[in-house]
């Protein structure tokens, strides 16, 4: 933001030129805090020097076994990284830490145990999340004995507090990560019995303000944008798109148009908000953020899971198909459609001015985010299958994937970077 000293119209006019984004999370530099990284934009820091050709076989600096199963994505905090994941024979729900360093493991963290959903999504699992980082302690939601819960930890693995937000029926799973806002954690639980959008107290737990949301399963996360001179919590699904005030609760806006279920976060160019969503209906589309609730363009393009990305004033896109996307973000515009191939679960992230993604069969793509024309500048394999979305920061790349051993499908996380 510009500092306080400058003049009114000097700050009205960088706001009109480039996005803003609500406070990031609490974090250092080199971290990435949060589902979506610092800004839960899917923005990396452009400094950082990324391989230009990352080779598994050159800059593998260090792999760990990660016991169970999930599809949540890692977070990178000071000296070490988190993910969760699930043990389905053992019906356990855990937060794991690894030294960020070396890859071993640091602490194992039993956050819920003995009553699994009786059925998911083949794609999905029991810990499909990220969990958030404040500065002091850790966050995690899953849905357990009917119910979602969200759980504080410490960085030492104490669990802090627990709190059993509302009665959850899993439809096809539950991948909602929770998102820091000043003193309180924002949390997602739509589910087709008692769905409801929640601000919790960070430091005890207790239930600040809830908007219940309709019986409708959706997938959504929190995602907090600055529009319009304020903060606005933006959802999606529940056949609505809805603006919630992130610090009390209070419904800003909202307008129909959305499908039923969504997966992808929101973003923003600082003017609309941007949406897309895939059952019953795929649709991609922009709503101005003044509170009229006007759709500004709208097509049927299906970006069902990943979470797409905005940037020099044009949204990028991958589709669960298998191909890459460029709108422009006041018009709608296609300039590009360019095919990568396979089925898409994670979500792109840009570093400088290259797009980095991986499809479901562990291939890696990178392309250049130019509205002028689509190229792959890079492939490689990474895994054999692939379902979170690295975490890119320090330079180097956070990975979880899988790799089957004698027809076992066995997870890692993998860290890639330049070997000093």
């Amino acid at each position: 933001m510009s500092p306080s000293c400058l003049l009114l119209c000097s700050v009205f006019l960088l706001c009109s030129i480039f996005p803003v984004h609500a406070a990031p999370p609490a974090g250092k530099k080199g971290d990435w805090p949060c589902w979506r990284g610092p800004d839960r934009n899917g923005h990396a820091d452009p400094t950082q020097k990324i391989p230009a050709s990352l080779d598994p076989a050159k800059h593998t600096l260090w792999e760990t076994s990660v016991p169970g199963r999930g599809h949540g994505s890692p977070i990178v905090v000071g000296a070490r990284v988190y993910l969760v994941t699930a043990d389905e024979k053992k019906k356990t729900q855990s937060l794991l830490a690894y030294e960020r360093r070396t890859g071993v493991l640091a602490w194992s963290r039993v956050i819920h145990s003995g009553s699994f959903a009786p059925r998911i999504n083949r794609k999905a699992t029991h810990a499909s999340n990220s969990p958030a980082f404040d500065g002091e302690r850790l966050y995690v939601s899953f849905v357990n004995k009917g119910a979602a819960h969200t759980t504080a930890v410490s960085l030492e693995g104490e669990i802090i507090w627990t709190t059993r937000l509302t009665d959850y029926v899993v439809h096809q799973g539950y991948g909602a990560s929770p998102m820091v806002y000043k003193s309180l954690l924002l949390v997602c639980a739509d589910n087709k019995k008692a769905g409801a959008i929640f601000g919790l107290d960070r430091g005890s737990g207790n239930v600040v303000w809830r908007v219940d949301r309709p019986r409708i399963p959706n997938y959504t996360s929190p995602i907090v944008h600055h529009l319009g001179g304020r903060d606005q919590l933006v959802l999606s699904g529940c056949e609505k798109v809805m603006s919630i005030d992130p610090l009390t609760g209070d419904v800003l806006w909202e307008t129909q148009g959305s499908t039923q279920e969504t997966v992808t976060s929101s973003v923003t160019d600082g003017e609309r908000v941007f949406i897309s969503g895939g059952w019953p209906k795929n649709h991609v589309h922009a709503v101005e953020s003044d509170g009229t609730g006007k759709v500004t363009w709208r097509n049927i393009s299906r970006v069902y899971v990943p979470s797409m990305l905005v940037t020099k004033g044009h949204l990028f896109a991958v589709m669960d198909g298998g191909a890459a996307m460029c709108w422009d973000c006041k018009t709608g515009e296609r300039k590009w459609k360019g095919l990568l191939g396979g089925t898409f679960s994670s979500s792109p992230v840009l570093v400088g001015d290259r797009i980095h993604v991986i499809n479901e069969n562990g291939n890696y793509f990178e392309f250049k985010a130019d509205p002028a024309g689509f190229e792959v500048v890079h492939k490689t394999q990474l895994g054999e299958q692939v379902f979170a979305t690295p975490a890119y920061c320090g330079g180097q790349v956070y990975a979880r994937v899988a790799v089957f051993e004698n027809d076992v499908r066995r997870e890692k996380l993998i860290c890639l970077g330049e070997k000093n």
